[in-house]
């Protein structure tokens, strides 16, 4: 189990919001946090301390007012640490290279391989041989409804039909290098580890997979070590003292490392 870090670009500015409340009319998000430093800072806190495979997020769509900020954000990120960070968020087969030339470990991609609620598996193909199997992570974000968790895209606002299951795990890990899965549900409100799902993820054995989502205190650290056999690394954001929580980063830190 790692600890993974977070930089997620909203508008122009570094924040942590409730997942479920993103929008992409009026760029609305319900805001946990808002940073006063840019996300250079972020990255180059996480370079000291030599923390890997964090990702960076653009939570704003390609025609959104406020994309060319955010994306310039992702790139100051990128340069601040080059090869310590993923990047996500409108990565597809025009783009990816770029972020990978400004310094990015793997791209993180969702909606533009899982197209019109379907895996395109020509495009994840053409991806796969444009980037590399081994700089491709793939989001797969899910909700729950009608008792199965859905990957969801567009920024988690658009359901797809695939429901999250070991088979899909088993089907997709071949194209990729790791699986990135925030529990959209719980995502931002710190009150608790998505707990079925957790235990799928954790009975699978296969690629990285890093879980985002509810993880609220050192008891929910624990248990989503337990439940996920040690097998998921994890991703904390509002809940740490970093982003106004009142989890301390360095205690996280090293409670995620112990056995």
């Amino acid at each position: 189990m790692e600890f993974r870090p977070c930089i997620d670009i909203h508008n122009g500015k570094v924040k942590q919001i409730v997942g479920g409340s993103l929008k992409d009319a009026g760029d609305r998000a319900r805001e946990n946090f808002v940073s006063e430093q840019d996300a250079a800072f972020f990255a180059g806190f996480y370079r000291e301390r030599g923390i890997r495979g964090g990702h960076v997020i653009l939570l704003n769509h390609e025609g959104s007012e406020y994309y060319e900020a955010t994306s310039k954000q992702a790139f100051h990120a990128l340069e601040a640490y080059p090869g310590g960070l993923q990047v996500g968020g409108g990565i597809c087969e025009k783009n990816a290279e770029e972020y990978l030339k400004a310094g990015a470990s793997h791209v993180i991609v969702t909606s533009w391989v899982f197209r019109e609620g379907h895996i395109d598996w020509d495009r994840l193909r053409r991806l796969e041989q444009t980037v590399g199997r081994e700089h491709l992570v793939l989001d797969l974000s899910c909700r729950k409804r009608d008792e199965k968790y859905y990957i969801v895209t567009d920024r988690w606002q658009k359901f797809t039909d695939v429901s999250l299951s070991p088979s899909v795990l088993d089907e997709l890990a071949s194209h990729c290098a790791e699986f990135l899965i925030h529990a959209v549900d719980v995502e931002g409100k710190s009150r608790g580890i998505e707990k079925e799902l957790v235990c799928m993820l954790g009975e699978w054995n296969g690629i990285p997979v890093t879980y985002a989502g509810g993880v609220g205190s050192y008891e929910d650290l624990d248990l989503l070590k337990k439940l996920g056999r040690g097998h998921l690394n994890v991703t904390i954001g509002s809940a740490l003292d970093l982003f106004g929580g009142p989890l301390n980063f360095e205690q996280v830190v090293k409670s995620i490392a112990r056995e």
